[in-house]
């Protein structure tokens, strides 16, 4: 974890006990000194250490910053003007961004100074953090084992201590998982409560937002205020609710396994069990409660969307070299290419259905309690380990507790929750209605005190 949280550096920034210019060479040194983890794939020091004096001369000219002095690592499928931003993919590895998103124009404004570029999986489309450019990234407490995907690079960074504050994207749990994995926070918002792009072309639809990774709850809150909030470059943006419910008001439902029919290892669901047990016992009102799904409602059942998106944007150039892309991101591709459009609008329908049944549940309910993931992390060479729960796993059925809730475009955050006999962390999740991100994030910083105790 880093010596200082982006709470701590910005309040020794604006006393005056340091610079962003010392604060980023420190974060840069850190960098240099873990590239064996490949959790930072760009770097470019001239750049950021320009930045950072800028935000010491507008400290001297009187100006306030939330974010003041506070080095980031930005996924490598977010624009940041002037940096080198590939998606990990052969077919933008000499591209530069021509400006920033709004989220990291945001983040500037703030203070924060990008220090570097995160690993990610090609095109953010696979659940371990490997790509044709750069290789895999490895997990900070065992360097045998992945830190899941896609944003692996920027939870990665954030764990292993080289900065306090990370962005990534998450379309199916992208910057949950990881966090989880790695033993960090990350946080899922309402779709368009930080607007997104202008960026690459998304295979995702209506699906992927901007998605803080922190050592806590508290720093993913200032990042947040920092970024959230409507803007016209994002026809999706929207305004989220202003008010934060206080947690002890709150109906507060525990789903085991997401009402879903999957396997879960007993480690995970004895250490959740135990967190459900500590938070009532701690006064909170929990009730152990279901979501209700339409028949036929798994992972599957929406997978086409991300193929069919893949195959939108790359058939094409697929077409010509398949060989270009990561082998696995190729069969995602290949495979969007068979779908019929029929199959496409089943999907979407699916999509829907998920939404929906979501939408009920919080009628009755305030905040939801599940899982992240099934499992701890897993062998680097896979793309998911072999069993869980007793089970022979899929290679996706780590992911099975995340993707639904961007379909519903609902916020949820995973806070880290406990750990296996070897120390490796697993995460609990917790989910809100759409708009109540300010809720959820008061509501995960009141568990998280809960739970150190």
């Amino acid at each position: 974890m880093p010596a200082h949280s982006a709470r701590e550096i910005a309040a020794d920034f604006a006393a005056g006990r340091t610079s962003a210019v010392e604060t980023a060479k420190a974060a840069l040194a850190r960098i240099e000194a873990a590239k064996a983890l490949n959790a930072v794939v760009t770097i470019d020091p001239a750049h950021t250490l320009a930045d950072a004096a800028a935000v010491d001369d507008r400290l001297r000219a009187g100006e306030a910053m939330p974010l003041a002095g506070v080095p980031v690592i930005v996924k490598d499928n977010i624009w940041v003007g002037g940096w080198r931003v590939t998606q990990g993919s052969r077919l933008f590895s000499d591209f530069i961004a021509p400006h920033d998103a709004v989220a990291i124009e945001r983040l500037r404004r703030a203070g924060a100074v990008v220090v570097g570029i995160g690993a990610t999986s090609e095109f953010a489309c696979k659940g371990v953090t490997t790509s044709p450019l750069y290789g895999s990234t490895r997990h900070p407490l065992d360097p045998a084992l992945t830190p899941g995907g896609s944003s692996g690079g920027p939870a990665a960074a954030v764990a292993a201590g080289l900065v306090p504050l990370a962005i990534g994207t998450d379309a199916g749990g992208s910057s949950r998982r990881p966090p989880a994995h790695v033993g960090v926070a990350g946080f899922k918002p309402s779709y368009g409560a930080i607007p997104y792009g202008p960026g690459f072309a998304e295979p995702f639809f209506g699906l992927s937002v901007i998605a803080p990774i922190a050592a806590d709850a508290a720093d993913i809150a200032l990042v947040f205020e920092a970024m959230v909030g409507a803007d016209p470059r994002d026809p999706d943006s929207s305004v989220v609710a202003l008010q934060a419910e206080d947690i002890g008001g709150q109906r507060i439902a525990f789903s085991p396994r997401l009402g879903l029919d999957v396997a879960i290892d007993d480690v995970v669901a004895n250490g959740l069990a135990s967190a459900i047990e500590r938070l009532s016992a701690a006064g909170l009102c929990i009730t152990q409660r279901d979501p209700v799904w339409p028949a036929g409602t798994t992972e599957d059942a929406i997978m086409p969307l991300q193929h069919a998106g893949l195959a939108a944007l790359y058939g094409d150039t697929f077409r010509k070299d398949p060989t270009i892309f990561d082998p696995d991101i190729a069969r995602q591709i290949e495979r969007g290419l068979s779908w019929s459009g029929a199959e496409v609008a089943g999907a979407l329908l699916a999509s829907a259905a998920i939404a929906n049944a979501f939408a009920a549940f919080f009628t009755e309910v305030d905040l939801l309690l599940t899982p992240t993931v099934p499992c701890v992390a897993w062998p680097l060479t896979q793309l998911g380990p072999d069993m869980i729960g007793g089970k022979p796993a899929s290679p996706r059925a780590h992911a099975v507790f995340t993707p639904f809730i961007n379909h519903a475009h609902l916020p949820a955050i995973s806070i880290r929750c406990g750990t296996d006999r070897c120390g490796l962390p697993f995460g609990l999740q917790i989910i809100a209605a759409r708009g109540q991100d300010r809720s959820l994030l008061g509501a995960a910083q009141e568990i998280e005190a809960i739970l150190r105790v």
